[in-house]
């Protein structure tokens, strides 16, 4: 019986041609190449709303530094003029004409509504990043030596047991009151002790994978314990250090808002100062604008912020990537 050989599409002395055996070669093994980022990407951008949520929030946080740079805010520049406050956005367009800054009114002294929400996110958002650096990176690199070392857990047990009971938004206040009510102050108040969940959450982490095989072989081999706590530990976290950063984010800005609103925040016109300085325009007729827009703004970039960081996290297990 002849068989048709060019189904295989090699020809007869390719198929049938003699190979030596070399051992080198039996053990090499052909697989395609794996890059954990490149898959953490892959499955974030699968989904088509992952991709206009991260949009909104590069397009929020890049006009929200880019704009009030671009047109010089001045808060105060119609404060003697007592025609141009608590105009709504026609009155406001009526007044000074046809121009974006105007499309959400103006405020108690004059100011753009627009502006002041703009250069009040830049302020919020800049102190949600930063706290989040500080504390992230203290946490994580606390936690993963906190879990690994037993000399260590029991230090910082007894800390976070007696720290960890005080509430943290009366003592982010404390510290507001008792220095001067400033950015660098905030940033000082929530990340004096802001770290200490994050710790213990990835010190909990650790503690499930800490006495696996690999990590007991290279404690004989004496490998110190942060070597192995940065090198065997975190990167299998990555998902879980992701999810965590989500929430964390979001919730500076929260804080921010809230003390900022009871009178006890910056002096800074960040969001949270808009909204208790526009607190009385919220139930008088034609001033809503002033009150609701920088708290539209403000739940807008907590939500997408949160939403970002949860996708991502999400795009972080290696178990997704199949």
């Amino acid at each position: 019986m002849e068989h048709d050989l060019s189904q295989y599409g090699m020809s007869e002395e390719k198929l049938f041609s003699f190979h030596d055996h070399s051992e080198q070669e039996s053990e090499k093994i052909t697989a395609p190449r794996y890059s954990y980022w490149q898959s953490v990407f892959r499955v974030f951008f699968r989904k088509k709303l992952n991709i206009v949520i991260l949009a909104l929030l590069v397009f929020v946080v890049a006009f929200a530094y880019i704009y009030p740079v671009v047109t010089h805010y001045d808060p105060f520049a119609n404060l003697m003029d007592a025609t141009t406050k608590h105009l709504s956005p026609a009155a406001a367009m009526k007044k000074f004409g046809v121009d974006i800054k105007w499309i959400l009114g103006t405020g108690d002294a004059g100011q753009s509504t627009f502006q002041a929400i703009w250069n009040g996110s830049r302020i919020s958002i800049s102190l949600a990043f930063i706290c989040a650096a500080i504390n992230m990176t203290v946490g994580v690199v606390v936690g993963a030596v906190w879990g690994f070392s037993k000399r260590v857990d029991a230090i910082m047990t007894e800390v976070y047991n007696i720290i960890g009971n005080v509430p943290y938004i009366l003592l982010i206040a404390v510290m507001v009151m008792l220095f001067t009510a400033s950015f660098w102050t905030m940033v000082f108040a929530l990340t004096i002790t802001g770290w200490l969940g994050i710790a213990y959450f990835i010190r909990t982490q650790v503690v499930i994978i800490r006495d696996r095989e690999y990590n007991l072989a290279s404690k004989c081999l004496g490998t110190s314990t942060v070597k192995i706590a940065m090198k065997n530990i975190l990167p299998f976290m990555t998902s879980v250090i992701v999810t965590l950063l989500a929430t964390e984010i979001p919730s500076y800005i929260s804080y921010e808002v809230f003390l900022s609103y009871i009178g006890i925040g910056m002096k800074d016109m960040s969001l949270g100062r808009l909204i208790f300085s526009a607190e009385g325009a919220m139930v008088t007729p034609g001033w809503e604008f002033e009150f609701w827009s920088p708290v539209a703004i403000s739940a807008i970039i907590t939500v997408v912020l949160y939403v970002v960081g949860q996708n991502l996290g999400d795009a972080s297990d290696p178990r997704t990537h199949l």
